[in-house]
């Protein structure tokens, strides 16, 4: 259309605002297409509502006439009413189709009125089933009939959640469908476009597992599929019957654009909490905003969420570009393609929102500038994944091949002192060698004198109860009976009273030397355990056996000669004996405790005599007890 036209359109238009009938459409003989929106007149529909009938007969000044090219009135809950006259100057009666380019409409009734009488009516609208239209084509198709000379008056009802955008085509029916067949190449090398960077950037994470590649797969998923719910080829192809998810789709997948491509993006500029934290968080709470106004989408009415929808989208646009900007100015080494590449998709996404708002006019630009933007966007922004991985694999390659270098001096410097190092190492080794024997005696020697009574030269008592839990341990372990001699040397008291503490050490030094001929088993063991006792521990032992080892004691100290000059003083001793399989690995002190109580039983009967425990020893020892 040349611009004294377009002038003239205009003109047409203030003149009918003001009052003048409405201008008709003319259709010529070789007429191919006609934009009917300068010659459509339009009404709010008041909120009681008007039928067909009272529209029809309405005043003609209470239609306004558009007068311009394009019919946009963004969104709003109000229906609109719109006229459109046709008048043939054919000699022929030829076949029409009226088109409605914007798919997302959600009721169209169509009311055709020919020879002043209504010929035809047809509703239309995305709420209905797709195969209940009367051409199936992603846009609405209004088939017409113009005889010659009789003019045709269409009238449209328009409800719509969505923004109020009507545009009008006229056309003939054989140049509608070559024109459109040219349409459908071009989306389909669109889409063919998207599903082949699609598998590529799939295929490259794979390979390489780099997150990036799956954060921009799901971008370039989520931008088409996004792009096909809002120009109706999706409910055309993939959901004919969902007339409810149809509206859903466009703001579920509108958020998860912005969600993936924000968080594409702050990997792919390095826009992180390490280096850019109010940034990134300001990042992550716009891609968090989109994730819940993605699920959202799912329960809660499209009508109620678009408008925040397209705020977020629109500012999402805007921040990641300012954001690609700031870091090409910080010489991030990849913005600057990046920058190129996401400019033209951003550029799409703002045009089209804009045209939403109705702050630009719906035409062929602003309705396929996201298409053009984001095919070029998505294969520039490949190029940049591809060159990044491959800047980053050539850097990794040279910082090998510098440390193989490094390797290299280092290696040689290495075997330059390795001799050295050896001889002295060995000179080294004999010296620790010999202080560690030294050393391994020493200590040998301290733990034993640390273990070992310095009286009587059995173990001590510490040396004991590490032993005895040990034991106890080993016998719970492998279900073995323990057993436990108390030896008491009887009346030593009164021993030490009447011949002194010097005697009486010399007394307990032959009693142990006694115990220690008895017990001689590698995994036994003596002990003394304070005063005049001795313990034997018994490993393995069961009471049978317990109990002649310490009957053997018993008698090995009776006949024991010790002297005091020339008169010699007998010795006895009492010995208690405790046998359990232990049922727990912490048992010491029951068993400890079963032993004397059988050492008391045997003090209680005479002494000089060996008990074993037994429940009626336990009841001996309890009413003996003051």
């Amino acid at each position: 259309m040349s611009v004294i036209q377009r002038v003239l359109l205009v003109l047409v238009g203030l003149l009918c605002s003001v009052g003048v009938h409405s201008t008709p459409l003319v259709w010529q003989v070789h007429s191919q297409s006609v934009e009917a929106a300068p010659f459509v007149d339009y009404l709010q529909e008041p909120v009681e509502g008007l039928d067909f009938e009272q529209v029809r007969d309405l005043a003609e000044s209470r239609w306004t006439r558009n007068g311009a090219g394009n019919l946009s009135f963004g969104y709003g809950e109000e229906a609109y009413w719109f006229r459109l006259t046709i008048k043939p100057q054919a000699s022929r009666t030829s076949s029409v189709l009226l088109e409605l380019a914007y798919p997302v409409l959600d009721k169209v009734d169509v009311y055709v009125q020919a020879h002043g009488e209504l010929a035809q009516t047809l509703r239309l609208g995305d709420k209905l089933p797709f195969y209940d239209r009367p051409i199936e084509h992603r846009n609405f198709l209004v088939p017409l009939t113009l005889e010659a000379g009789t003019p045709v008056t269409v009238f449209l009802r328009v409800e719509t959640s969505s923004s109020m955008q009507v545009p009008i085509m006229v056309w003939d029916e054989e140049a509608f469908y070559v024109a459109d067949q040219s349409g459908s190449i071009s989306e389909g090398i669109y889409f063919g476009i998207f599903l082949a960077m699609i598998l590529y950037n799939l295929f490259v994470y794979l390979a390489t597992g780099e997150r990036s590649f799956l954060y921009y797969v799901a971008y370039i998923t989520s931008l088409p599929l996004f792009l096909a719910s809002l120009t109706g080829l999706s409910f055309q192809y993939l959901w004919p019957e969902a007339t409810w998810w149809n509206d859903q789709a466009i703001v579920v997948f509108l958020n998860l654009v912005a969600a993936f491509g924000g968080i594409f993006s702050m990997r792919f500029l390095n826009v992180l909490p390490t280096n850019h934290p109010r940034l990134s968080q300001m990042m992550v709470l716009g891609v968090t905003t989109a994730f819940v106004l993605a699920v959202a989408g799912l329960m809660v009415p499209y009508h109620l969420l678009i408008m925040p929808t397209i705020v977020v989208a629109a500012t999402g646009c805007v921040v990641l570009l300012s954001l690609t900007v700031y870091r090409w100015l910080l010489n991030e080494p990849m913005a600057r393609y990046y920058a190129v590449a996401w400019a033209l998709m951003l550029f799409g996404g703002i045009v089209l929102a804009l045209s939403k708002f109705t702050m630009l006019p719906r035409n062929l630009v602003t309705e396929y500038a996201t298409q053009l933007g984001s095919a070029l966007g998505v294969i520039l922004l490949s190029m940049a994944l591809a060159n990044r991985l491959s800047k980053e694999k050539q850097l990794a390659f040279l910082a090998q091949q510098r440390l193989l270098q490094e390797e290299r001096k280092v290696r040689l410097a290495q075997e330059k002192s390795l001799v050295l190092q050896q001889d002295a190492n060995a000179r080294l080794e004999e010296r620790v060698q010999e202080r560690t024997r030294d050393l391994e005696k020493l200590n040998a020697q301290l733990l034993e004198l640390s273990a070992t009574d310095a009286l009587t030269g059995l173990k001590n008592r510490a040396h004991f109860d590490d032993s005895f839990q040990t034991a106890c341990v080993r016998a719970y372990r492998f279900e073995q009976p323990l057993s436990l001699l108390l030896v008491d040397v009887d009346h030593f008291k009164q021993f030490n009273d009447t011949y002194g503490h010097t005697v009486g050490d010399d007394c307990l030094r032959m009693v142990a030397d006694t115990i220690r001929q008895v017990v001689t088993r590698p995994q036994d063991l003596a002990a003394r355990y304070g005063g005049e006792e001795f313990v034997v521990l018994l490993p393995d032992t069961p009471e049978e056996g317990a109990i002649r080892v310490a009957e053997k004691i018993r008698t090995a100290v009776e006949r024991m000669e010790f002297r005091i000059s020339e008169q010699v003083i007998g010795v006895t001793v009492s010995v208690g004996v405790a046998a359990r399989v232990p049922d727990q690995a912490e048992q010491t002190k029951e068993l400890f405790e079963l032993a004397d109580i059988a050492l008391y039983q045997a003090k209680g009967q005479g002494r000089n005599r060996v008990i074993g425990y037994t429940e009626h020893a336990q009841n001996a020892a309890t009413e003996q007890t003051p």
